[in-house]
């Protein structure tokens, strides 16, 4: 255990512990519970958000030997589920369509659908990236799909839903999973920091939450990165340590640049990002984070101070102090200004990678924001 990274260490082995996905697993655990589990389901959406997770927690509890009489929730403790958990199930069947999308991987698994289960009660099929199955395969596929063995369960998991054939849509139970919130992903990666005893401001977990897009996979990735990090710390790890590891942009500095901007100042402000570029920061990425704390300040200017600090509002990652500072520059501004603003650097980022000088549709922008 001590060498798995942690999302496989922490992967969830009961519906009740995949979080953000409630109107899946709500719905699959009253199936199951009432022995009415579907012969075929198709699971669709972004990467790391517990399609596959899912997927195994279902040939779980199908094949669970104690499971209780009104839960649909495996055990966790039968020679089935540890055979399972363990990954020495011959009956829990996984293919990466990315790598078996020919007509013939698909033949082979219908001859091998045939037989009865070696030891578990369902033969359960898991087929991930099933949008890269070729048409032949996929077509192949459709009649086993539509009436298959009594001892078969397939569940198709997919990231391009808008690939898959209308015709394997209709033979399946569709479920589509969502990206986690910020408060959702916050919330799992403080546990896993509480579980190996790291101590993670939440500033920073915010900021890793945000890196990861949704995707509870890459947060938990994420982490793993800085527990090499933690353990050469004595103190807790904070939002500017996750800045430099990820190779983010020090927020004070786009404050510093926003305030050159909001005076006015042409000639500071583009000293300021030349200091910045001759850093050695990446021009196109102090652009992002630059239009990020922009975004905050537009969000503050609209919601208000108040409402802009609740979770459900998305301005994280800063600290009481840089937020301070952020509202007073937002106040200085005006919505208006601010959207202005975005817009002038919006068009800027956009013509970077075409610029001959990188740094030069940015001074631009600062020039025209400083003019306005």
């Amino acid at each position: 255990m001590e060498n798995l990274v942690l999302y496989r260490k922490y992967r969830p082995q009961t519906f009740a512990d995949i979080i953000g996905q409630e109107h899946v697993t709500k719905t699959i655990q009253n199936e199951i519970k009432s022995g009415h589990a579907a012969h075929a389901y198709l699971f669709s959406g972004p990467r790391g958000c517990g399609k596959t997770t899912t997927a195994r927690v279902i040939a779980k509890a199908v094949n669970c030997l104690n499971r209780a009489a009104n839960s649909g929730e495996p055990c966790n403790r039968c020679a089935n589920c540890v055979e399972i958990q363990s990954g020495r199930a011959i009956d829990l069947i996984e293919i990466d369509a990315a790598s078996h999308r020919g007509v013939d991987d698909i033949r082979e698994l219908r001859e091998g659908i045939k037989f009865a289960p070696a030891k578990l009660k369902y033969k359960v099929f898991i087929i991930d990236e099933c949008h890269q199955l070729s048409k032949d395969a996929a077509n192949a596929l459709l009649k086993t799909l539509e009436e298959p063995p009594a001892h078969a369960i397939f569940v198709l998991a997919t990231t391009e839903l808008h690939k898959i054939l209308p015709t394997i849509m209709s033979r399946c139970q569709r479920f589509d999973f969502r990206k986690l919130s910020l408060p959702e992903l916050v919330g799992r990666l403080q546990k896993l920091a509480d579980n190996e005893k790291i101590k993670v401001e939440k500033a920073a977990l915010e900021l890793i939450a945000l890196s990861a897009g949704g995707s509870v996979r890459d947060a938990e990735s994420l982490l793993g990165q800085i527990l090499t990090l933690a353990a050469q710390k004595k103190s807790a790890i904070a939002a500017g340590d996750i800045r430099e590891f990820l190779g983010m942009t020090e927020t004070k500095s786009a404050a510093e640049l926003t305030r050159f901007i909001a005076e006015k100042n042409a000639a500071a402000a583009i000293s300021h990002l030349n200091e910045i570029i001759e850093k050695g920061y990446d021009v196109a990425e102090y652009g992002k984070s630059l239009l990020n704390y922009l975004r905050h300040a537009l969000v503050l200017a609209i919601v208000g101070p108040k409402d802009a600090k609740n979770d459900n509002i998305m301005i994280a990652g800063l600290t009481d102090e840089e937020f301070e500072i952020l509202r007073t520059q937002t106040l200085a501004m005006g919505e208006e200004k601010i959207k202005n603003i975005i817009d002038i650097f919006l068009e800027a980022q956009g013509k970077i990678k075409y610029s001959p000088i990188p740094q030069l549709p940015l001074e631009i922008a600062l020039v025209e924001s400083c003019s306005r």
